[in-house]
Protein backbone atom coordinates (compact mmCIF):
# COMPACT_ATOMS: atom_id res chain seq x y z
CA UNK A 1 0.00 0.00 0.00
CA UNK A 2 0.92 3.13 -0.91
CA UNK A 3 2.00 6.14 1.01
CA UNK A 4 -0.87 8.05 -0.13
CA UNK A 5 -2.84 5.79 0.48
CA UNK A 6 -2.48 5.10 3.98
CA UNK A 7 -3.00 9.09 4.25
CA UNK A 8 -6.10 8.88 2.72
CA UNK A 9 -7.39 5.62 4.50
CA UNK A 10 -6.52 7.21 7.97
CA UNK A 11 -8.36 10.59 7.03
CA UNK A 12 -11.28 8.78 6.54
CA UNK A 13 -11.58 7.05 9.65
CA UNK A 14 -10.84 10.60 11.21
CA UNK A 15 -13.61 11.69 9.82
CA UNK A 16 -16.00 8.81 10.44
CA UNK A 17 -14.88 8.88 13.87
CA UNK A 18 -15.79 12.77 14.07
CA UNK A 19 -19.27 11.82 12.39
CA UNK A 20 -20.14 9.56 15.47
CA UNK A 21 -18.90 11.40 18.26
CA UNK A 22 -20.98 14.45 16.75
CA UNK A 23 -24.33 11.87 16.33
CA UNK A 24 -23.82 11.12 20.08
CA UNK A 25 -23.60 14.62 21.15
CA UNK A 26 -26.46 15.56 19.48
CA UNK A 27 -28.38 13.06 19.96
CA UNK A 28 -27.83 13.01 23.87
CA UNK A 29 -28.87 17.06 23.74
CA UNK A 30 -32.05 16.27 21.62
CA UNK A 31 -32.83 13.36 24.22
CA UNK A 32 -31.64 15.44 27.24
CA UNK A 33 -29.50 14.29 30.02
CA UNK A 34 -30.82 11.86 33.00
CA UNK A 35 -31.61 13.12 36.14
CA UNK A 36 -32.73 12.64 39.22
CA UNK A 37 -35.03 14.12 41.30
CA UNK A 38 -36.69 14.46 44.55
CA UNK A 39 -40.47 16.42 45.65
CA UNK A 40 -40.33 18.76 48.17
CA UNK A 41 -41.45 18.10 51.15
CA UNK A 42 -42.23 19.60 55.05
CA UNK A 43 -39.36 18.45 57.62
CA UNK A 44 -38.55 19.60 60.73
CA UNK A 45 -35.44 21.08 61.02
CA UNK A 46 -32.30 22.24 63.05
CA UNK A 47 -29.35 24.92 61.95
CA UNK A 48 -26.52 23.47 63.43
CA UNK A 49 -23.11 25.40 64.56
CA UNK A 50 -20.12 22.82 64.99
CA UNK A 51 -16.85 24.07 66.65
CA UNK A 52 -14.14 21.99 68.40
CA UNK A 53 -11.92 23.22 70.94
CA UNK A 54 -11.09 21.91 74.93
CA UNK A 55 -12.74 20.76 78.03
CA UNK A 56 -12.12 22.99 81.11
CA UNK A 57 -13.46 23.47 85.07
CA UNK A 58 -15.43 26.27 85.55
CA UNK A 59 -13.25 26.98 88.55
CA UNK A 60 -9.61 26.31 88.52
CA UNK A 61 -6.94 27.49 91.44
CA UNK A 62 -3.31 27.23 90.46
CA UNK A 63 -1.74 27.19 93.77
CA UNK A 64 1.56 29.29 94.66
CA UNK A 65 3.68 29.68 97.87
CA UNK A 66 3.54 33.11 99.45
CA UNK A 67 6.60 32.43 101.24
CA UNK A 68 10.19 30.81 99.81
CA UNK A 69 11.79 27.90 101.64
CA UNK A 70 12.52 24.17 100.98
CA UNK A 71 9.09 21.70 100.66
CA UNK A 72 9.24 19.79 104.01
CA UNK A 73 6.09 18.21 103.27
CA UNK A 74 4.00 17.18 100.08
CA UNK A 75 0.63 15.30 100.79
CA UNK A 76 -1.20 15.10 97.62
CA UNK A 77 -0.12 13.62 94.06
CA UNK A 78 -1.53 14.51 90.66
CA UNK A 79 -5.16 12.57 90.04
CA UNK A 80 -5.76 13.21 93.71
CA UNK A 81 -9.35 14.52 95.40
CA UNK A 82 -9.11 17.27 98.15
CA UNK A 83 -11.48 19.08 100.28
CA UNK A 84 -11.48 22.56 100.92
CA UNK A 85 -9.32 23.34 103.52
CA UNK A 86 -7.56 19.82 103.37
CA UNK A 87 -3.88 19.98 103.98
CA UNK A 88 -1.62 20.14 100.60
CA UNK A 89 2.10 21.08 101.73
CA UNK A 90 4.10 23.00 104.01
CA UNK A 91 7.36 25.05 103.19
CA UNK A 92 10.56 24.77 106.13
CA UNK A 93 9.06 26.70 108.96
CA UNK A 94 12.16 27.23 110.77
CA UNK A 95 12.88 30.74 109.86
CA UNK A 96 9.66 32.35 110.13
CA UNK A 97 9.37 30.32 113.35
CA UNK A 98 12.42 31.89 114.82
CA UNK A 99 11.10 35.33 113.61
CA UNK A 100 7.76 34.85 115.60
CA UNK A 101 9.93 34.18 118.71
CA UNK A 102 12.04 37.28 118.43
CA UNK A 103 8.75 38.96 117.39
CA UNK A 104 7.30 37.74 121.17
CA UNK A 105 10.43 38.38 122.88
CA UNK A 106 10.87 41.72 121.80
CA UNK A 107 7.39 42.46 122.46
CA UNK A 108 7.52 41.23 126.18
CA UNK A 109 10.84 43.26 126.44
CA UNK A 110 8.94 46.33 125.39
CA UNK A 111 5.97 45.78 128.00
CA UNK A 112 8.23 45.47 130.78
CA UNK A 113 9.48 48.70 129.49
CA UNK A 114 6.01 50.14 129.73
CA UNK A 115 5.79 49.23 133.53
CA UNK A 116 9.14 50.30 134.02
CA UNK A 117 8.17 53.99 132.55
CA UNK A 118 4.82 54.13 134.14
CA UNK A 119 6.72 53.99 137.74
CA UNK A 120 8.95 56.43 136.90
CA UNK A 121 5.91 58.55 136.48
CA UNK A 122 4.63 57.75 139.80
CA UNK A 123 7.73 58.66 141.23
CA UNK A 124 8.03 61.93 139.40
CA UNK A 125 4.64 63.18 140.45
CA UNK A 126 5.70 61.90 143.72
CA UNK A 127 8.82 64.67 143.67
CA UNK A 128 6.64 67.41 142.44
CA UNK A 129 4.40 67.24 145.00
CA UNK A 130 6.76 67.33 147.53
CA UNK A 131 8.80 69.94 145.65
CA UNK A 132 5.57 71.92 145.38
CA UNK A 133 4.58 71.46 149.13
CA UNK A 134 8.46 72.53 150.05
CA UNK A 135 7.86 75.70 148.03
CA UNK A 136 4.11 76.80 149.89
CA UNK A 137 6.31 76.68 153.10
CA UNK A 138 9.20 79.13 151.43
CA UNK A 139 6.50 81.19 150.64
CA UNK A 140 4.54 81.58 153.78
CA UNK A 141 7.91 81.67 155.48
CA UNK A 142 9.24 84.62 152.75
CA UNK A 143 5.73 86.08 154.12
CA UNK A 144 6.66 85.85 157.62
CA UNK A 145 10.27 87.36 157.28
CA UNK A 146 11.42 84.07 158.06
CA UNK A 147 13.53 82.52 155.28
CA UNK A 148 16.08 83.93 152.80
CA UNK A 149 15.10 84.58 149.15
CA UNK A 150 17.91 82.41 147.88
CA UNK A 151 15.75 79.67 149.90
CA UNK A 152 12.67 80.46 148.02
CA UNK A 153 14.28 80.57 144.47
CA UNK A 154 15.64 77.47 145.27
CA UNK A 155 12.26 76.05 146.51
CA UNK A 156 10.69 77.57 142.98
CA UNK A 157 13.53 75.88 140.29
CA UNK A 158 12.75 72.84 142.53
CA UNK A 159 9.40 72.97 141.67
CA UNK A 160 10.20 73.42 137.60
CA UNK A 161 12.45 70.74 137.67
CA UNK A 162 10.16 68.11 139.21
CA UNK A 163 7.27 69.12 136.18
CA UNK A 164 9.72 69.11 133.40
CA UNK A 165 11.21 65.51 134.40
CA UNK A 166 7.32 64.71 134.85
CA UNK A 167 6.48 65.59 131.27
CA UNK A 168 9.98 63.98 130.57
CA UNK A 169 7.85 60.35 132.07
CA UNK A 170 4.77 60.82 130.71
CA UNK A 171 6.56 61.10 126.79
CA UNK A 172 8.41 57.99 127.64
CA UNK A 173 4.94 56.20 128.71
CA UNK A 174 3.72 57.32 124.90
CA UNK A 175 6.66 56.12 123.63
CA UNK A 176 6.87 52.90 124.79
CA UNK A 177 3.33 52.51 124.28
CA UNK A 178 3.99 52.97 120.07
CA UNK A 179 6.68 50.85 120.11
CA UNK A 180 4.13 47.96 121.42
CA UNK A 181 1.86 48.33 119.03
CA UNK A 182 4.87 48.25 116.55
CA UNK A 183 6.20 45.39 117.97
CA UNK A 184 2.48 43.98 117.64
CA UNK A 185 2.02 44.52 114.61
CA UNK A 186 5.27 43.05 113.52
CA UNK A 187 4.71 40.16 115.36
CA UNK A 188 1.21 39.41 113.98
CA UNK A 189 3.19 39.63 110.82
CA UNK A 190 5.63 37.33 111.44
CA UNK A 191 3.07 34.90 112.94
CA UNK A 192 0.94 35.16 109.80
CA UNK A 193 4.02 34.50 107.56
CA UNK A 194 4.27 31.32 109.91
CA UNK A 195 0.83 30.24 109.15
CA UNK A 196 1.87 30.55 105.29
CA UNK A 197 3.81 27.77 105.43
CA UNK A 198 1.16 25.41 105.91
CA UNK A 199 -0.97 25.51 102.58
CA UNK A 200 -4.15 24.11 102.45
CA UNK A 201 -6.67 23.88 99.59
CA UNK A 202 -8.92 26.44 98.62
CA UNK A 203 -11.86 24.53 96.94
CA UNK A 204 -13.27 20.69 96.70
CA UNK A 205 -11.55 19.26 93.65
CA UNK A 206 -8.97 17.54 91.50
CA UNK A 207 -5.40 17.87 91.81
CA UNK A 208 -4.78 18.30 87.78
CA UNK A 209 -1.02 19.45 87.84
CA UNK A 210 2.06 18.91 90.71
CA UNK A 211 5.12 20.68 89.60
CA UNK A 212 6.84 20.64 92.38
CA UNK A 213 8.56 17.34 94.88
CA UNK A 214 9.07 17.09 98.53
CA UNK A 215 12.61 18.64 99.05
CA UNK A 216 12.71 21.20 96.43
CA UNK A 217 12.26 25.03 96.88
CA UNK A 218 9.54 26.86 96.81
CA UNK A 219 9.57 30.49 96.00
CA UNK A 220 7.37 33.25 95.81
CA UNK A 221 5.33 33.87 92.92
CA UNK A 222 1.90 34.91 91.64
CA UNK A 223 -1.17 33.40 89.58
CA UNK A 224 -0.30 31.70 86.13
CA UNK A 225 3.16 31.88 86.34
CA UNK A 226 4.10 28.63 85.52
CA UNK A 227 7.62 28.56 86.84
CA UNK A 228 5.94 29.09 90.33
CA UNK A 229 2.77 26.84 90.39
CA UNK A 230 3.08 24.67 93.15
CA UNK A 231 -0.14 22.72 92.33
CA UNK A 232 -3.15 23.06 89.96
CA UNK A 233 -6.30 22.29 91.56
CA UNK A 234 -9.91 21.94 89.99
CA UNK A 235 -13.11 21.77 90.24
CA UNK A 236 -14.98 19.53 88.22
CA UNK A 237 -18.59 19.81 89.53
CA UNK A 238 -19.20 22.26 86.34
CA UNK A 239 -17.74 21.54 83.37
CA UNK A 240 -17.35 23.68 80.20
CA UNK A 241 -16.30 23.35 76.63
CA UNK A 242 -14.61 26.02 75.51
CA UNK A 243 -14.63 26.05 71.65
CA UNK A 244 -13.33 28.23 68.63
CA UNK A 245 -16.12 29.37 66.27
CA UNK A 246 -15.83 30.94 62.89
CA UNK A 247 -16.87 34.45 62.50
CA UNK A 248 -18.95 33.73 60.04
CA UNK A 249 -21.25 31.45 61.85
CA UNK A 250 -20.70 34.19 65.51
CA UNK A 251 -23.81 36.04 64.48
CA UNK A 252 -26.23 33.25 64.80
CA UNK A 253 -24.94 32.00 67.94
CA UNK A 254 -26.72 33.53 70.94
CA UNK A 255 -26.52 32.92 75.13
CA UNK A 256 -28.85 29.85 76.24
CA UNK A 257 -28.74 28.33 72.95
CA UNK A 258 -28.97 24.43 74.18
CA UNK A 259 -25.68 21.95 72.84
CA UNK A 260 -24.56 18.63 72.11
CA UNK A 261 -21.10 18.57 73.25
CA UNK A 262 -19.36 15.38 72.20
CA UNK A 263 -15.69 14.45 73.99
CA UNK A 264 -13.05 12.69 71.83
CA UNK A 265 -12.22 10.20 74.61
CA UNK A 266 -15.69 9.45 75.18
CA UNK A 267 -16.52 8.93 71.55
CA UNK A 268 -20.02 6.72 73.10
CA UNK A 269 -22.08 9.62 74.62
CA UNK A 270 -23.32 13.03 73.87
CA UNK A 271 -23.39 15.33 76.69
CA UNK A 272 -26.17 18.05 76.91
CA UNK A 273 -25.24 21.52 77.63
CA UNK A 274 -25.88 25.53 76.95
CA UNK A 275 -23.92 28.48 75.60
CA UNK A 276 -23.28 30.67 78.37
CA UNK A 277 -20.56 33.14 77.26
CA UNK A 278 -19.54 34.27 74.04
CA UNK A 279 -16.25 36.13 73.36
CA UNK A 280 -16.83 39.64 72.13
CA UNK A 281 -13.13 40.01 70.74
CA UNK A 282 -11.39 37.65 67.86
CA UNK A 283 -9.27 34.60 69.61
CA UNK A 284 -5.32 36.06 68.78
CA UNK A 285 -3.35 33.06 68.21
CA UNK A 286 0.17 33.84 69.83
CA UNK A 287 3.01 33.72 67.29
CA UNK A 288 1.09 34.22 64.10
CA UNK A 289 1.11 37.38 62.09
CA UNK A 290 -2.61 39.09 62.16
CA UNK A 291 -3.17 38.86 59.09
CA UNK A 292 -3.17 35.02 58.57
CA UNK A 293 -4.76 34.13 61.04
CA UNK A 294 -8.48 33.17 61.09
CA UNK A 295 -10.51 34.72 62.45
CA UNK A 296 -12.55 32.88 65.16
CA UNK A 297 -14.40 33.46 68.56
CA UNK A 298 -14.61 32.14 72.30
CA UNK A 299 -17.71 30.42 72.99
CA UNK A 300 -18.59 28.74 75.90
CA UNK A 301 -20.64 25.85 76.51
CA UNK A 302 -21.93 24.73 79.96
CA UNK A 303 -22.21 20.94 80.32
CA UNK A 304 -25.57 20.20 82.36
CA UNK A 305 -23.68 16.97 84.55
CA UNK A 306 -20.77 16.18 86.05
CA UNK A 307 -18.41 13.48 84.33
CA UNK A 308 -16.03 11.70 86.31
CA UNK A 309 -13.80 10.22 83.87
CA UNK A 310 -12.85 13.87 82.24
CA UNK A 311 -9.67 15.50 82.78
CA UNK A 312 -9.20 19.29 81.62
CA UNK A 313 -8.06 19.70 78.26
CA UNK A 314 -9.64 16.83 76.94
CA UNK A 315 -10.46 17.74 73.26
CA UNK A 316 -14.09 17.99 72.30
CA UNK A 317 -16.71 18.86 69.56
CA UNK A 318 -19.88 21.19 70.70
CA UNK A 319 -22.94 21.05 68.17
CA UNK A 320 -24.82 24.13 68.97
CA UNK A 321 -28.61 24.34 67.95
CA UNK A 322 -28.98 28.13 66.51
CA UNK A 323 -32.65 27.67 65.39
CA UNK A 324 -35.52 25.24 64.66
CA UNK A 325 -38.03 24.67 62.15
CA UNK A 326 -41.01 22.63 62.38
CA UNK A 327 -42.80 21.62 59.19
CA UNK A 328 -41.00 23.82 57.01
CA UNK A 329 -40.89 23.39 53.08
CA UNK A 330 -37.25 22.21 52.63
CA UNK A 331 -35.32 21.26 49.38
CA UNK A 332 -32.29 19.10 49.55
CA UNK A 333 -28.93 21.30 49.59
CA UNK A 334 -27.36 19.37 46.68
CA UNK A 335 -30.18 20.50 44.83
CA UNK A 336 -29.04 23.88 45.24
CA UNK A 337 -26.95 26.31 42.68
CA UNK A 338 -26.07 29.23 41.61
CA UNK A 339 -26.79 31.12 38.01
CA UNK A 340 -26.71 34.20 36.52
CA UNK A 341 -30.09 35.61 35.33
CA UNK A 342 -31.20 38.68 33.62
CA UNK A 343 -33.72 40.66 35.29
CA UNK A 344 -35.96 43.80 33.76
CA UNK A 345 -37.37 46.67 35.80
CA UNK A 346 -39.66 45.02 37.86
CA UNK A 347 -37.42 42.04 38.50
CA UNK A 348 -39.04 39.41 36.70
CA UNK A 349 -36.37 36.67 34.87
CA UNK A 350 -36.24 37.40 31.54
CA UNK A 351 -35.58 34.14 29.90
CA UNK A 352 -33.88 34.12 25.91
CA UNK A 353 -34.89 32.01 23.59
CA UNK A 354 -33.23 28.86 23.54
CA UNK A 355 -31.15 27.05 20.65
CA UNK A 356 -27.76 25.07 19.77
CA UNK A 357 -25.51 27.97 19.27
CA UNK A 358 -26.83 29.65 22.50
CA UNK A 359 -26.51 26.36 24.89
CA UNK A 360 -23.16 25.93 24.09
CA UNK A 361 -22.79 29.22 25.11
CA UNK A 362 -24.40 29.07 28.27
CA UNK A 363 -21.52 27.79 30.14
CA UNK A 364 -19.26 30.14 28.93
CA UNK A 365 -18.14 33.67 30.33
CA UNK A 366 -21.63 36.07 29.83
CA UNK A 367 -21.02 39.50 27.97
CA UNK A 368 -20.80 42.86 29.74
CA UNK A 369 -23.81 44.54 31.42
CA UNK A 370 -23.62 46.79 28.36
CA UNK A 371 -24.58 44.71 25.92
CA UNK A 372 -28.32 44.47 27.97
CA UNK A 373 -31.70 46.53 26.75
CA UNK A 374 -31.99 49.29 29.15
CA UNK A 375 -33.37 48.29 32.29
CA UNK A 376 -31.82 45.28 32.71
CA UNK A 377 -29.25 43.19 34.32
CA UNK A 378 -27.48 40.16 35.14
CA UNK A 379 -26.94 38.83 38.62
CA UNK A 380 -25.73 36.27 40.35
CA UNK A 381 -28.98 34.21 41.56
CA UNK A 382 -29.48 31.09 44.09
CA UNK A 383 -32.14 28.40 43.03
CA UNK A 384 -32.94 24.84 41.98
CA UNK A 385 -33.77 23.07 38.83
CA UNK A 386 -37.34 22.47 38.46
CA UNK A 387 -38.63 19.91 35.63
CA UNK A 388 -41.13 21.08 33.87
CA UNK A 389 -42.63 19.66 30.44
CA UNK A 390 -39.07 17.61 30.20
CA UNK A 391 -36.79 20.87 30.88
CA UNK A 392 -35.10 21.80 33.19
CA UNK A 393 -36.22 25.41 34.22
CA UNK A 394 -33.80 27.24 36.31
CA UNK A 395 -36.15 28.90 39.80
CA UNK A 396 -34.54 31.75 42.15
CA UNK A 397 -35.70 30.67 45.59
CA UNK A 398 -34.82 32.35 49.52
CA UNK A 399 -33.98 30.50 51.70
CA UNK A 400 -34.02 30.02 55.65
CA UNK A 401 -32.15 28.08 57.90
CA UNK A 402 -29.75 25.29 56.42
CA UNK A 403 -30.38 21.52 58.14
CA UNK A 404 -27.60 18.79 57.96
CA UNK A 405 -28.99 17.78 54.54
CA UNK A 406 -31.97 20.46 53.83
CA UNK A 407 -32.33 24.10 53.10
CA UNK A 408 -35.54 25.77 54.30
CA UNK A 409 -37.33 27.37 51.33
CA UNK A 410 -39.02 30.65 52.22
CA UNK A 411 -40.40 31.53 48.88
CA UNK A 412 -40.08 30.05 45.35
CA UNK A 413 -41.35 26.94 45.59
CA UNK A 414 -43.83 24.74 47.26
CA UNK A 415 -44.65 21.41 48.54
CA UNK A 416 -44.38 18.80 45.79
CA UNK A 417 -42.35 20.18 43.15
CA UNK A 418 -39.82 18.30 42.10
CA UNK A 419 -36.61 19.53 41.83
CA UNK A 420 -33.44 17.93 40.43
CA UNK A 421 -31.01 16.48 42.42
CA UNK A 422 -28.17 14.66 40.62
CA UNK A 423 -26.28 13.43 39.56
CA UNK A 424 -23.58 16.54 40.78
CA UNK A 425 -21.79 16.50 37.50
CA UNK A 426 -25.41 17.11 35.64
CA UNK A 427 -27.02 19.80 38.39
CA UNK A 428 -23.57 21.71 37.29
CA UNK A 429 -23.61 22.02 34.18
CA UNK A 430 -27.03 22.55 33.60
CA UNK A 431 -28.36 25.55 32.18
CA UNK A 432 -32.03 26.65 32.05
CA UNK A 433 -34.52 24.93 29.44
CA UNK A 434 -32.00 22.14 29.03
CA UNK A 435 -33.88 18.92 28.29
CA UNK A 436 -33.69 16.19 31.08
CA UNK A 437 -34.80 12.71 31.22
CA UNK A 438 -35.60 11.65 35.24
CA UNK A 439 -34.84 8.10 36.28
CA UNK A 440 -35.32 8.17 39.83
CA UNK A 441 -34.60 4.37 40.31
CA UNK A 442 -32.85 3.38 43.62
CA UNK A 443 -29.82 2.00 41.48
CA UNK A 444 -29.74 4.82 39.23
CA UNK A 445 -29.38 7.11 42.34
CA UNK A 446 -26.41 5.10 43.17
CA UNK A 447 -24.44 5.78 40.59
Amino acid sequence: MTRKKKIAIGALVVVVGAAVVYANIRFKRQAGVTVQTEAIQTRDLEAIVSASGKIRPRRQVQITSEVSGRVTRLAVKEGDRVQAGQFLLQVDPRTLASAVERGDAGLQAQHAALQQARTQVEASRTNLTLAQQALKRQQELWAAQLTTRESLERAETEVKVREAELRTRETEITAAEQRIRQMSAELSSAKYNLSRVTIESPITGLVTRRNVEEGETAVVGFTNNPSVVLLTIADMSVIEGEIEVDETDIPSVQIGQRAKVTIDAIQDRKIEGRVTEIGNSPIQAAGAPANQQATNFRVVVTLDQEIPEVRPGFTCTAEITTATRTKAASVPIQAMAVRELVFDKGGSIVRAPRDEKKRRRAIEPVASAETLPDGQERKETEGVFVVRDGKAVFEPVKTGIAGDRYFEILSGLKVGDRVITGPLNSVRGLTDGDPVKIDDRPEAKKK
